[in-house]
């Protein structure tokens, strides 16, 4: 690759301020993992102070992630052809508008349009933090660099609760999305002063109707995963979202292949490092991400904790990861044992946590700990150098679009884990809530039957996402393995 002249430096040797930009990438990172995560302990004010309805609240939440899901290839793209330091400032700002309009809104349904507003920001953030490390780090750094940027989306998955409570324990709602703005501000500042613009060469050729494709069909896909388990798989609106998804995929697939220069090349798939971390990244995001959703849930009902106490309770995961990834720790385990054997090791030991927090769901916190602990631990050691294989697999140039298929698997393997290990805890557990199956059981035997049968079908849901979680580390190590043996032979060949 030919580096653009608004890149002044050698890859090799990366980017002089690399680690000064690093820290103004992460800040723009947290900005927008804060927000996906402070939502939820501010659902009781807003059902309180906005009359939110069930389907308001879901809304609020889904908005966001609709939006931001469904543009996350096309932000990549743009950011690629158009400069990442661009797309970066302009998803800041976009961000910040969206915050201060949520903060400020009156009704509903001008809180949904601003979620809707700040997914566009967010999505713009999700793609160019993790495209501008790739550019501005040389090959051997990169896999720390991630292991940083990987253990702030962990700092982000913890603190948003305890960010959430404290301000809604002495500010009104809209405290929480006024937090953004100053972060954001400072942001781009930085960005601004820092960062160094960069872009793939030929990106003077914009592919309007791919990026169309690509939105329609991940969005409607996205919403068949977030309907689907409120409205029924076969209901017409899930089954209407699908046929659209299936289709505009369809069309973006058969427009790409047939492009010169397409938004996203399909001869990556013909790559085993790129297959192989796509399969992994995907299962693992459905087992972890379906999984943790319902830990939450353990921790409430089972366990009785509060939701800030929950909150502190699932710290010990991301502390780990934090812990791992700033001391550059997983990084030398990842230098040490090479990726296939890094990926296999950490999701036999995320798994092993899900198993932990699975048979000790009614034993209290200890057999949890121990999970969340084993858990931690594998992301440190997986989640970098699974990011890396799917950058790695990438040109260079297309490190937008890069980002943006990372986030994508993650973002649509967490849904559909949500939903699928959601629906295996309602076959085991066939009341419509837990709190209403408590309140009619009342106190005694009965009470503690129904909690148990809650505790059951967590425990199958656990196990469900430990064996995906599982198979997603054989699969990846297997195809890395196979593409690292086939590129050592390529050359005597």
């Amino acid at each position: 690759m030919t580096v653009p002249s608004t890149l002044p430096q050698d890859r090799a040797q990366g980017h002089p301020q690399r680690w000064p930009i690093l820290g103004v990438i992460c800040l723009a990172q947290l900005t927008v993992l804060l927000d996906n995560t402070v939502l939820n302990v501010a659902i009781p004010s807003l059902t309180r102070e906005m009359d939110a309805g069930t389907a308001d609240i879901q809304w609020m939440i889904n908005a966001y992630s609709l939006v931001q899901s469904g543009l996350l290839l096309t932000a990549g793209s743009a950011a690629d052809r158009y400069g990442r330091k661009r797309m970066l400032a302009a998803g800041l700002v976009l961000f910040g508008i969206g915050s201060l309009t949520a903060a400020l809104a009156q009704s509903t349904g001008q809180l949904i349009a601003a979620r809707a507003g700040m997914g566009v920001g967010g999505a713009l953030l999700m793609t160019t933090t993790l495209a501008v490390a790739m550019q501005i780090f040389p090959p051997e750094e990169q896999p720390k660099a991630i292991g940083v940027w990987a253990a702030v989306n962990s700092l982000g998955f913890a603190t948003g609760p305890l960010v959430g409570g404290f301000l809604l324990d002495h500010f009104w709602w809209g405290s929480i999305f006024l937090i953004n703005l100053p972060v954001a501000a400072l942001g781009l500042v930085a960005v601004v002063a820092l960062v160094p613009e960069s872009k793939d060469p030929q990106g003077d050729r914009p592919d309007l109707l791919g990026a169309l494709f690509s939105t329609i069909g991940m969005g409607s896909l996205v919403f068949v995963i977030i309907s689907g388990p409120s409205h029924g798989w076969t209901s017409g609106r899930a089954l209407a979202s699908a046929a659209v998804a299936v289709a505009a995929l369809g069309l973006f697939g058969y427009w790409e292949n047939h492009l010169a220069h397409p938004m996203l090349d399909l001869r990556f798939f013909r790559d085993r490092r790129f297959t192989g971390a796509v399969a992994g990244t995907v299962l693992v995001a459905f087992g972890m991400g379906g999984a943790l959703f319902l830990l939450t849930q353990h921790l409430q009902f089972v366990l009785g904790y509060g939701p800030l106490e929950a909150g502190l309770r699932t710290a010990p995961l991301a502390l780990t990861v934090v812990a791992l990834n700033f001391t550059g720790v997983s990084a030398k385990w990842l230098a040490r044992l090479g990726g296939p054997v890094s990926i296999l090791l950490g999701m036999t030991a995320m798994s092993a946590g899900l198993v932990s927090i699975a048979t000790t769901a009614s034993g209290g916190y200890a057999g949890t700990l121990a999970g969340l602990l084993l858990i931690g631990t594998g992301t440190a050691l997986a989640g970098p150098a699974m990011a890396h294989a799917v950058m790695s697999a990438i040109p260079p140039a297309r490190a937008g679009v890069g980002a943006g298929i990372n986030g994508t698997l993650a973002e649509f393997g967490t849904g559909l884990g949500v939903a699928v290990l959601g629906a295996v805890l309602s076959s085991r557990f066939t009341a419509d809530s837990l709190p209403e199956a408590l309140a009619a059981a009342g106190p005694g035997e009965e009470r503690r039957r129904v909690v148990d049968m809650f505790a059951a079908g967590l425990e199958s849901s656990q196990l469900v996402g430990a064996a995906a979680v599982l198979l997603g580390g054989l699969v990846a190590a297997v195809l890395l393995r196979r593409a690292a043996r086939k590129d050592a032979t390529a050359p005597a060949a």
